[in-house]
């Protein structure tokens, strides 16, 4: 048994992409991975040990089903619902040998100038009436 470290690479069944995919350590238990984190669509979960979950069947509707049929035909073989064996997908990476070219960009459109606001006008200075001159005597 090989001892794991953070960080590894492992392949895990992974339940987001439904398939067996390469994964990161992400803890470690007991010697073994606990948590792993799937590096296609970058979920955490627990380490399945390369096995899919069981399908999940209702036993209860077959039950309800037999009993129906029962009801019809005594004589009638019961259904049993038959297990279903996990589909495992390989995936095989293609081997990219030169980086695509870049395409050109297009061009953004430059954006309009902001109109300047218009400065206001200045107000008319009312000037104050100057005060009428008396004529009389000068004080002294």
């Amino acid at each position: 048994m090989p001892e794991y470290r953070l960080g590894d690479d492992i392949d895990d069944y992974c339940v987001r992409c439904k398939r067996l995919t390469n994964h990161l350590v992400v803890s470690v238990m007991y010697a073994e991975p606990a948590k792993v984190r799937c590096r296609t669509c970058h979920s955490d979960h627990d380490y399945r040990r390369e096995q899919p979950p069981p399908p999940k069947v209702d036993l209860r509707k077959a039950a309800l089903f037999n009993e129906v049929l029962k009801k019809v035909d005594p004589e009638a073989p019961p259904v049993v619902v038959p297990p279903v064996e996990p589909v495992v997908e390989l995936v095989v990476e293609p081997v990219v040998e030169e980086p695509p070219a870049p395409t050109p960009k297009a061009k953004p459109k430059p954006k309009p100038k902001p109109k300047p606001k218009p400065k206001p006008k200045p107000k008319a200075q009312v000037k104050p009436k100057p005060k009428p001159k008396t004529k009389g005597k000068a004080r002294t």
